[in-house]
């Protein structure tokens, strides 16, 4: 009797130990899934390998990764325009774009042949500045002075070039009036060191790593582009602005003037709300990783990201504000 009693006993205890373990692992997965997101991939298309773009996407998506335990990785491209259309393609699922490249994709004009309709905004990011680069050999000292000249103009149809058409065009010069060269960040800074191009148009936060190496080996020399000449700018792109290149970015002695233009982090449209919600708020909780990572993500602010001039928050982003 004595031994049936204490079989009993240890089936009840070996019962609710087994109970208790169920609970534990059913918690344990319900947390998992809270921390998790929906989506099993996170790409994100960024820019040459040397740009802003790509080194913060970089520290963004290892980020994604461990936090989220997804697959998140950044694919080079040739930068905005491609991005575009790689989020229209559902081949990537977050992007880093110029606002002139987003505007253009939402209405399906000039580099884009129809309207792009499954891209929303997750934040508004840092400015890109118009960096346009020469060498003291080369006697330009305004945009002016680039007519008959060899011009690197970024890769055929990036967002650099679109900056470029527009700041050629509020000079009065098209393609016609130069020699055009289709070259990204590294490719056009080799070129210009080499002696192969007069100028190179450089669209990206500051610094731009291949300026910063190329004023080691050349008399780097950085062309104005005055706020008159923003002001003609913002005439056909409203959502330029006047900014100066800091002194001291690349050993310059005083502010640049030039033009600058918002970036933006997109998103498809398709990602669930409270993905997007995720994504947003890993962004700003560790936005000291990506400061660390490249020095143009310190003018990413909570205040500026909702500042939007271009397309519509993704509505997980929006939540996302909504809360702070």
């Amino acid at each position: 009797m004595y031994k049936r009693i204490v079989m009993v006993l240890f089936a009840a205890v070996a019962l609710f130990l087994t109970a208790c373990s169920n609970d534990k692992k059913e918690n344990e997965d319900t947390s998992s899934d809270n921390k998790g997101l929906d989506t099993k991939i996170v790409t994100i298309a960024t820019g040459g390998s040397s740009g802003p773009y790509n080194i913060i996407a970089t520290t963004l998506a290892d980020g994604y990764s461990k936090e989220f335990g997804v697959n998140s990785r950044t694919q080079t491209t040739g930068a905005s325009v491609e991005n575009l259309n790689l989020m229209a393609q559902e081949k990537v699922e977050m992007s880093f774009v110029m606002s002139d490249a987003l505007m253009q994709a939402l209405e399906g004009t000039d580099a884009f042949k129809e309207k792009i309709e499954n891209v929303q905004i997750l934040a508004n990011l840092y400015p890109n500045y118009v960096q346009v680069i020469t060498t003291g050999k080369t006697g330009i000292e305004n945009i002016e002075d680039l007519k008959g000249k060899r011009v690197a103009v970024g890769d055929q149809g990036s967002g650099v070039e679109i900056a470029t058409k527009a700041v050629l065009e509020a000079h009065g010069i098209t393609y016609d009036d130069i020699e055009v060269d289709y070259l990204g960040y590294a490719e056009a800074a080799d070129a210009l060191k080499s002696g192969t191009i007069d100028v190179a148009f450089t669209t990206s936060g500051l610094p731009n790593a291949s300026v910063m190496e190329l004023q080691n080996s050349v008399d780097l020399k950085i062309v104005p582009i005055e706020e008159e000449a923003v002001k003609r700018l913002q005439e056909s792109v409203a959502i330029f602005e006047s900014l100066p290149i800091p002194a001291g970015t690349y050993g310059n002695d005083e502010d640049i003037p030039t033009a600058a233009i918002r970036n933006a982090l997109v998103v498809r449209s398709d990602l669930s709300e409270d993905d997007v919600y995720k994504l947003t708020k890993y962004l700003f909780e560790n936005l000291d990783k990506l400061e660390n990572s490249h020095q143009a993500a310190k003018d990413i602010t909570l205040e500026e990201a909702q500042k939007i001039s271009v397309g519509e928050l993704h509505p997980g982003a929006k939540r996302y504000y909504d809360e702070q």
